[in-house]
């Protein structure tokens, strides 16, 4: 899509788009659940949002999957973290969009979900990228939660606890995986992973 088209809908949209920030944040307050220790976890889903709004021009092809998208993007943790089911999840879509748009958003945040593990390998291992891999837009939110992380660790590696210093090194780590984990052999764009985006990362975790 053209990028001056996506970017038209995106502020025709803003209501609908404040409103789900709004919901998505207030979800996760609710079960007090913070980022880095002392921020509201809002501020790591506005990171991951604004991104898919900034890059989604380049994968989106019907104007009809940008609420979705951005959807999917602000309650991609809900889940895993705010103890949403998934019949949960399509229903609070469903109070931004039509039900069509709430299945593809549902499972946006479905295939972003960790399985059930005791380490971070069982949480997100083979079967995990499988789901990502094989579902519309999760591919690029999870680049895009992977580009928040990564950003805020590099900025906030020098701080005493050290913890965001040893994530930066994990996503450093993990990045050739990853990268390969979440690519997808479908030529339907709705899968790819925008360039612009990947070199963002790739400029965060060189030295």
């Amino acid at each position: 899509m053209k990028k001056e088209l996506f970017q038209e809908f995106i502020r025709t949209h803003q209501q609908e788009i404040i409103a789900i920030r709004d919901a998505a944040c207030a979800l996760h307050q609710s079960v007090g659940q913070i980022y880095d220790r002392d921020l509201p976890y809002g501020y790591h889903l506005c990171m991951v949002a604004d991104a898919a709004m900034k890059y989604g021009h380049e994968i989106v092809t019907d104007k009809t999957d940008i609420l979705p998208l951005v959807f999917g993007a602000y309650y991609h943790d809900s889940i895993e973290d705010a103890r949403l089911t998934y019949n949960d999840v399509r229903k609070q879509a469903s109070r931004f969009m039509e039900e069509e748009q709430a299945l593809t958003a549902a499972e946006i945040v479905y295939a972003l979900t960790n399985d059930k593990g005791r380490t971070r390998a069982e949480r997100a291992g083979a079967h995990y990228y499988a789901g990502i891999r094989c579902t519309p837009y999760a591919p690029f939110v999870k680049l895009c939660d992977r580009y928040a992380n990564t950003y805020h660790s590099q900025q906030n590696a020098s701080q005493s606890h050290g913890i965001n210093n040893r994530m930066y090194e994990v996503y450093r780590q993990e990045w050739p995986h990853f990268l390969n984990a979440i690519r997808c052999d479908e030529k339907d764009k709705r899968f790819l992973l925008p360039g612009a985006l990947i070199q963002v990362v790739v400029s965060l975790l060189t030295p």
